[in-house]
């Protein structure tokens, strides 16, 4: 099915198609709805290029991936993006992915927008003082952040997890419990959700009068083997923690390995909380001892973000803040209990 014959079937002309289809506010809402109806069913599709000329928008989202020889894949980047696809494939648009070396993301996204290709784009992986945030200001086309960034004014359009609050309520909960000893299997020390995790963390030991020794915490890749490598290193010091915080059920995975080879009973002999981002092929409830998260969905998160992004690509008005921040749910399971005497 081409305009030409959808036009014909309808009996409206190529142009009322066209913007009804294109969102002009010219076009009734009966007109539109008309239109939408018979290009489902016939499954009509625009002529991009055409659409392009016509609207001056290119239809799709930009995003910059980063690639390098020891750059590790990231489920969690996965999952996200599912939600993301997810939400741009209703509004039929399409995504372009410009891969870049991690120091050369801001120039991969100035020549992404250059291009003409992209009508907006979102930044993730956030850091402190992130240099993007600014470059981003600058650009001619809509932008989100999924994240913040630790040592800049929050005046720039984002969503992000209250990871501090997250991991401070997750440390309260053990505290509780009776445990004065903690170790944090964490993400990369320069990204911002570890940094405000570590903060949380900090913040509800030291309202106890307790801290957080340096060999006590961890930043690395999160993966299960470094998850694995952290947690054996936690359990060799030579007073180990009963309890610790994992930035991930991707490094619980391999923390809960050690714990097990180690002859350690999880929820007794040591108590475990991961930051669970709802990753459908790693469910918290299924491993041997269920563990206790704070939760929070990726998968949301991808969806809100484009449905933000598309909105603010089409100039209409949410009527939402400019930055959201949602609550992760403490969810208690038996990976948790009181500290061993």
């Amino acid at each position: 099915m081409n305009l030409k014959q959808l036009s014909q079937l309808l009996g409206l002309s190529q142009t009322t198609i066209s913007r009804a289809l294109n969102g002009y506010p010219e076009v009734n809402e009966e007109t539109r709805q008309r239109v939408l109806k018979a290009a489902n069913e016939t499954g009509y599709r625009p002529n991009r290029a055409a659409q392009r000329l016509a609207t001056g928008k290119a239809g799709s989202i930009g995003l910059v991936m980063p690639v390098s020889p020891g750059h590790n894949s990231d489920v969690h980047f996965g999952e996200f993006q599912l939600g993301l696809s997810e939400e741009a494939l209703r509004h039929d648009f399409h995504f372009v992915i410009m891969p870049s070396h991690p120091r050369d993301e801001e120039q991969a996204i100035r020549w992404l927008v250059a291009s003409g290709s992209v009508d907006g784009y979102y930044l993730a992986y956030m850091r402190e003082n992130d240099p993007r945030i600014a470059m981003a200001k600058s650009l001619p086309v809509p932008f989100i952040v999924h994240g913040r960034s630790l040592g800049l004014e929050t005046d720039f359009p984002s969503l992000d997890v209250d990871n501090e609050g997250a991991f401070y309520d997750a440390t309260r909960l053990l505290l509780d419990l009776g445990h004065v000893r903690f170790g944090l299997l964490n993400g990369p020390e320069d990204l911002d959700f570890a940094l405000r995790r570590k903060l949380g963390t900090l913040k509800a030991l030291r309202e106890r009068g307790h801290d957080l020794q340096q060999e006590y915490a961890h930043h690395t890749p999160m993966t299960d083997e470094f998850g694995y490598r952290g947690m054996s290193e936690l359990l060799a010091l030579p007073e180990p923690p009963t309890a610790v915080l994992c930035a991930s059920t991707v490094l619980a995975l391999g923390a809960v390995r050690a714990i097990n080879k180690a002859g350690l009973r999880l929820g007794q002999d040591i108590s475990l909380i991961a930051h669970d981002d709802v990753l459908p092929l790693l469910k918290p409830e299924n491993f041997t001892v269920p563990l206790t998260t704070t939760r929070s969905s990726l998968r949301a998160a991808g969806i809100r973000i484009a449905q933000r992004l598309i909105t603010s690509i089409s100039g209409e008005d949410m009527k939402t803040p400019q930055q959201e921040l949602w609550k992760a749910d403490l969810v208690v399971r038996a990976s948790t209990g009181p500290a061993p005497r």
